[in-house]
């Protein structure tokens, strides 16, 4: 049984519903179509923190997705949970090809950026100022890309670019 059918919600139902309408008129393959419904799948399981069944759907949407754009998004979700179960590493990884497919995506110019500030802020707690630096530096670069798409969000990044002196001429807001 699928998730959409299992859904107990009514914004669940009804998005399913409608989704299952456009898949209908939409000219889209079976493949295509396929994919969608993994990726609404994955979205439901992780948005009630079934990780592991939100991957196996995604991973299915990955295979049979061929459009670089909605890859990006099935990416950059599978990058949420991993950064979610505090695999850092697979997170950046996942982040990173979403973006080589997307380069406007600014939630994961961010995501990354969040991530290498955690790092900085650990390295700064045992005393690591050099590695400190470098992950402040890499934070402060990420979040300049996604403040320059979406300067209306990441009110905080901008705010600790502005305290730390990490903000760009051409980047002010």
């Amino acid at each position: 049984m699928s998730r959409s059918q299992k859904n107990d919600n009514f914004i669940d139902k009804t998005f399913t519903v409608l989704a299952d309408i456009v898949l209908k008129v939409l000219p889209t393959s079976k493949e295509e179509k396929e994919a969608f419904c993994y990726y609404r799948d994955g979205m439901s399981a992780q948005s009630e923190g079934e990780y592991a069944e939100a991957l196996e759907n995604y991973y299915e949407a990955l295979g049979l997705e061929e459009d670089p754009y909605d890859r990006s998004y099935i990416l950059y979700n599978i990058g949420l949970i991993y950064s979610s179960n505090g695999e850092h590493i697979k997170a950046l990884e996942y982040y990173h090809k979403a973006l080589e497919l997307n380069t406007k995506l600014p939630q994961a110019l961010n995501n990354i950026a969040v991530i290498y500030h955690y790092q900085g802020v650990k390295a700064s707690e045992k005393n690591k100022k050099d590695i400190s630096k470098s992950m402040f530096d890499k934070a402060a670069s990420y979040w300049q890309q996604a403040i320059y798409l979406a300067p209306n969000n990441y009110i905080e990044a901008q705010n600790w670019l502005k305290t730390t002196g990490r903000q760009t001429a051409d980047n002010s807001f």
